[in-house]
């Protein structure tokens, strides 16, 4: 059978399919971290603010694919741009698992950054053209939640059964290695829902991203999931580390219970949609910024009680793909790639700053004063919220 002749190549539901898997990719790859880290500690010797090196490597990819995103989707088309982030995603876990120098594995995140960069901002691009209601956008970021429960369900379980935690890197590598073989196949096949380029207009890509990057709500909305995404991810990253270390709670339970804060984010995204339909996005949003500020609370101030964990992981379902879902509502439909490759890739980095600075705040005082960190960041995310519903009723 030739390539050009495939049955498949038109059929939408493939591209949703490769979509959501490839969520499931990156949420087990950034969601195994948290578990891992006391044990490359232990084998690097290295202390809660050194071991923020592997999370601030990781901006200078998120920044190149910040502002790269909509220029190679225009150029190349979307299958080859997140063919090469799956490619780049996957050699980085590779080093990670082989390599025998840290900062070999500090300069890897790079390609970390690139590769969940482009993913990211490729997906949402794609999957916020592909529908009129909440629901697929609610499903394709409950996908990432389901990965980033499997990421630290599947590091815990091996670190029970004696492995080590860079054989659980080759582990995930292979996952994520399966994102490669699939748009290896959108690109021999010509996919055509993932191989044509982006064109919403007359106008340049480079000059759609220049407007984009002037506009308020852009820049806004973006700010909003920096912060966002910074505390998505610290959560993520050491609620393992509060637990155990700090808390003392045994190590088992405590991966769990990172696993739970993953499935109340899964649960969460899976209602978004159907929530949206009765509250709309606005109330939706109110919300669950109301639930994420009590979560913290009790998580700051009940340090026994481990049930926070998955409150805080229902309360922040909605922030991301509602941001990103209101994103044509409020922005000029020609710069709509540009802004959501900007929002999402800019998004990234707060993944690596802002688990950075919570880890040298928790070297120079302990770890426990993160869960009280974490309530000034929700306090932001309401402030910047009320700016863009302000924005989008004048």
């Amino acid at each position: 059978m030739s390539l050009s002749r495939s049955p498949f190549k038109n059929q939408l539901w493939i591209g949703v399919a490769l979509s959501f898997y490839a969520f499931i990719a990156i949420g087990i790859a950034e969601g195994g971290l948290g578990v891992l880290i006391p044990s490359i500690q232990a084998t690097y010797n290295l202390t809660a603010a050194t071991i923020t090196l592997l999370f601030i490597s990781q901006a200078t990819g998120y920044i190149v694919a910040a502002f790269s995103s909509s220029l190679l989707s225009s150029r190349i088309g979307l299958a080859r741009m997140l063919l090469l982030g799956a490619i780049s995603l996957t050699s980085a876990l590779l080093i990670y698992a082989l390599s025998p120098y840290w900062l070999l594995m500090v300069a890897a995140g790079t390609l970390i950054g690139l590769g969940v960069g482009l993913i990211d901002a490729g997906i949402n691009s794609y999957i916020a053209h592909q529908q009129s209601n909440a629901d697929l956008m609610g499903i394709l970021h409950a996908f990432y939640g389901i990965g980033a429960f499997l990421g630290p369900t599947v590091a815990t379980t091996l670190l029970a059964m004696h492995l080590n935690w860079r054989q659980i890197y080759l582990v995930f590598a292979v996952v994520v290695g399966l994102t490669v073989i699939g748009m290896l196949w959108a690109v021999a096949y010509n996919y055509k829902p993932l191989t044509k380029r982006s064109q919403v207009s007359g106008t340049s890509a480079k000059a759609n991203l220049g407007v984009a990057l002037k506009t308020p709500t852009v820049l806004l909305a973006a700010l909003l999931l920096l912060v966002y995404v910074g505390m998505e991810v610290s959560i993520g990253n050491w609620a393992y580390s509060v637990q155990t270390v700090s808390r003392a709670t045994p190590a088992t339970l405590a991966g769990y219970s990172v696993s739970a804060y993953w499935m109340g984010l899964t649960v969460g995204r899976l209602a978004t949609g159907r929530v949206v339909k009765y509250l709309g996005a606005t109330r939706t949003l109110d919300s669950a910024l109301m639930l994420l500020v009590v979560g913290l609370v009790t998580w700051w101030l009940l340090p026994n009680q481990l049930l926070s964990l998955p409150i805080l992981g229902f309360a922040l379902a909605p922030i991301f793909p509602m941001t990103i879902w209101l994103m044509p509502q409020r922005v000029p439909p020609a710069i709509v790639p540009a802004a959501i490759g900007f929002m999402t890739s800019v998004a990234s980095l707060g993944a690596a700053g802002i688990p950075a600075i919570l880890g040298w705040f928790a070297a120079r005082f302990s770890l426990g004063i993160i869960p009280f960190l974490m309530i000034p960041l929700a306090g932001l995310i309401v402030v910047l919220h009320r700016c863009l519903v302000q924005r989008a009723t004048v």
